[in-house]
């Protein structure tokens, strides 16, 4: 399978961190219309955890791990409600294990993208420029969410 490089990653985050509000809105309608059921799946996070701070988060990375497949040249077909089905047992497993052995290896072989998933991790886990930083449980959240989104969207790649 193809992997999202680190440069890819840094083009995304160049290209969506730059954008006007009117030019973020469209991006984002560009990628939800490409992948609705798998927004859809994502957006149900916010109310599932009761966490509304969630809300803004995923949809900016949703953009922004969107971009990096775009970036990469990567085609993807749409996620279907059979994508997330088939995933999220061998998923929250993966979880389990993750959590019980804390080797990042667990993660980045499921999900097969290692460097989408160290920037994720990364993300959750480092201040903000203006030193600001996410509270543990939105951070884990937020993580869990895009991991999944980032698993789902590994297995949609066109051959």
């Amino acid at each position: 399978m193809k992997q999202v490089s680190l440069a890819s990653i840094e083009k995304a985050i160049e290209i969506v961190d730059h954008l006007t509000d009117d030019q973020l809105e469209n991006v984002s309608e560009k990628y939800a219309l490409a992948q609705q059921e798998l927004l859809d799946y994502v957006m149900t996070a916010p109310s599932e955890y009761k966490n509304e701070d969630l809300e803004g988060l995923l949809i900016y990375y949703f953009c922004v791990i969107s971009e990096c497949f775009t970036q990469e040249g990567i085609k993807l077909r749409q996620v279907t409600e059979a994508d997330i089905d088939e995933i999220e047992e061998p998923y929250f497993d993966m979880l389990e294990q993750y959590f019980d052995e804390e080797d990042e290896e667990i993660i980045e072989s499921f999900c097969d993208q290692p460097f989408l998933a160290q920037f994720m991790a990364m993300e959750v886990s480092t201040e903000d420029e203006d030193g600001s930083s996410l509270d543990e449980e939105t951070a884990t959240q937020l993580f869990i969410v895009t991991l999944a989104m980032i698993s789902l969207m590994n297995r949609a790649i066109e051959a």
